[in-house]
């Protein structure tokens, strides 16, 4: 029987929420014995708010890098080893009382997405403008598929139709200021110092850790 990830999905996301927590990725992974659920965590909006009042504040035992300033609230996610247990304790039993991972045998991981956590939606890239990235194309742009910089914005949706050169369906892009970091050959013979990619063409992108 197949395993229903969307299920899984919205599952987790559930006992996220009922914990201050969001999901930000889930992965299932290995032959039939050896399989593990994987379910990537961060605080939410309001728990990444209330964490940043508490720099504010001046609060003990916070992670020296957020005090310091040298990663952001946003970049570390704020989750503790003590959310991540709690979650997969209720997790994992509404995954079997629910019946979602059918087959048995299971093992369940729950941790923080680190500070090369993956960008899927357009929220995250909006979140993280500011940040180095990096993004690799289904298709070439300039002839290369692989791209990093800072994400310097994401363009607003346009209507179908409006603007010169709208694209015909409204999507939307990102723009990275290459000379934020070094660049592969291919990216050097683009003779750009911007480049723009459509959303809907990025396969794969990850912040860059910021140490």
């Amino acid at each position: 029987m197949a395993v229903r990830l969307d299920e899984i999905r919205s599952a987790a996301e559930r006992v996220a929420a009922s914990h201050g927590l969001a999901v930000v990725d889930l992965e299932f992974t290995g032959p039939a014995k050896e399989r593990t659920l994987r379910v990537f965590l961060e605080k939410n909006a309001e728990g990444r708010a209330r964490l940043k009042a508490e720099i504010a504040s001046g609060a003990e035992g916070l992670p020296e890098r957020l005090v310091e300033g040298t990663l952001s609230v946003e970049q570390l996610s704020g989750v503790t080893h003590e959310d991540c247990a709690a979650f997969s304790q209720d997790f994992g039993v509404l995954l079997d009382v629910e019946d979602l991972v059918p087959g048995g045998e299971y093992t369940l991981e729950a941790s923080s997405p680190g500070l090369d956590r993956k960008l899927t939606r357009a929220e995250d890239f909006e979140r993280f403008t500011g940040c180095l990235v990096k993004v690799q194309t289904f298709e070439p742009v300039r002839n290369n598929r692989h791209w990093q910089g800072q994400l310097v914005g994401v363009s607003s949706p346009v209507p179908k139709g409006e603007g010169p050169g709208a694209p015909v369906d409204g999507g939307r892009a990102i723009t990275i200021d290459l000379a934020a970091t070094k660049q592969n050959s291919k990216s050097r013979k683009a003779g750009v110092s911007k480049v723009e990619i459509a959303l809907s063409n990025v396969e794969k992108a990850q912040l860059i850790p910021e140490i």
